[in-house]
């Protein structure tokens, strides 16, 4: 079986705008932006949904976290707001077997989001 997209990317296989990299993860832009600020942030360790994470992940979910606030900083819409999504499963529109993050800005976003 071929590795996930994501875990291409990761491995610098596939092209992709990074705007973070670090050891453990990897933020870029979303290829089919719904905002104006539109941000895939990734663990680099292959974890399939957010139902395989477990307590050894806490650390890394709290990274992802700190990360998506300084992206928020760094794009400008930390002050104005901004939404961290997790879609998991088919029903909820996970396209990649691969857990990931949105970073969601740069306009008013509407609730009920979907």
């Amino acid at each position: 079986m071929d590795k996930c997209i994501f875990c291409q990317i990761i491995e610098h296989k596939i092209p992709a705008q990074i705007v973070l990299e670090n050891e453990e993860i990897i933020a870029f832009r979303d290829i089919n932006p719904q905002a104006p600020v539109h941000i895939l942030i990734i663990p680099k360790k292959h974890i399939s949904s957010l139902i395989e994470l477990n307590k050894n992940h806490d650390e890394l979910i709290g990274q992802i976290c700190r990360v998506a606030k300084e992206l928020a900083k760094k794009e400008s819409i930390d002050s104005s707001g901004f939404r961290l999504v997790v879609n998991t499963g088919p029903n909820a529109g996970q396209a990649v077997n691969h857990i990931h993050f949105h970073l969601l800005g740069g306009r008013k976003l509407k609730w009920p989001p979907g």
